[in-house]
């Protein structure tokens, strides 16, 4: 289990969520909304943990069921908040058919 995603849940519960400029632009791009990222970060499932920034990519699923792949981070030397750094629908020639291996 991730130390790094267990904080974040944590935040989220606690609402202390932040989601970045570059983070609307993508949940924009992709159609992705951010109600759907906060809900759905209970049943995340970790791609890429990053503990020494502390960042993570996770994989969730969107209101409709479809896999989002959404980067979580907290500020370097804080305790709070959350921040989405960015968020997006992970394409099938990236990665595994299960969203969660990228391809090489």
């Amino acid at each position: 289990m991730s130390e790094t995603l267990e904080r974040i849940r944590q935040l989220v519960r606690n609402r202390e969520v932040k989601i970045s400029d570059h983070g609307y632009d993508e949940l924009a791009e992709d159609g992705i909304f951010a109600k759907d990222i906060v809900s759905s970060v209970k049943d995340a499932m970790v791609v890429e943990d990053y503990p020494e920034y502390p960042n993570v990519l996770v994989g969730q699923r969107d209101g409709d069921g479809k896999p989002i792949h959404v980067v979580w981070g907290i500020p370097k030397d804080a305790i709070s908040p959350v921040v989405v750094v960015t968020s997006y629908s992970p394409g099938p020639d990236q990665w595994t058919a299960d969203s969660l291996k990228r391809r090489k």
